[in-house]
């Protein structure tokens, strides 16, 4: 009991003293406002054998997406996104083979979508997922 006493009259003569919390707490708000994020991943292919994972972040007035892959085989992973942009929904893939990582990026996207598969663009493929908007 007296601990917790004396952390609580500690916190409120911080408080009183005016020891600055609140000017870093509202920096920190303000810069997170102007670039918001948001990681995703590990999307599997539905055979277990190709995986992507990365974070997809806005800068001014673009949308960036930094992926991963990964995949030990002879064969090739891929990684679909589908966007939504200007009024319509456009499509695209990446293929690799070992380990990779690529960023992309565009103006005035509202929602993004990412799914995985291995050994072709349209084969193995996992299940959909929005990673933005």
């Amino acid at each position: 009991m007296r601990k917790l006493l004396a952390a609580t009259a500690l916190a409120g003569s911080m408080a009183f003293a005016g020891l600055a919390v609140a000017p870093a707490a509202q920096a920190a708000t303000t810069a997170s406002a102007s670039t918001a994020s948001a990681s995703w991943g590990k999307y599997y292919s539905s055979n277990n054998k190709a995986y992507t994972y990365g974070k997809t972040y806005k800068s001014g007035s673009k949308v960036y997406t930094h992926w991963y892959g990964k995949e030990y085989s002879p064969k090739h992973g891929y990684v679909w996104f589908k966007y939504y942009s200007g009024g319509k929904w456009h499509k695209f893939y990446r293929h690799w083979n070992g380990s990779y990582d690529a960023t992309w990026s565009g103006k005035g996207i509202k929602k993004i979508y990412t799914w995985t598969c291995w050994g072709g663009k349209y084969k193995y493929c996992g299940s959909q997922h929005r990673i933005w908007g």
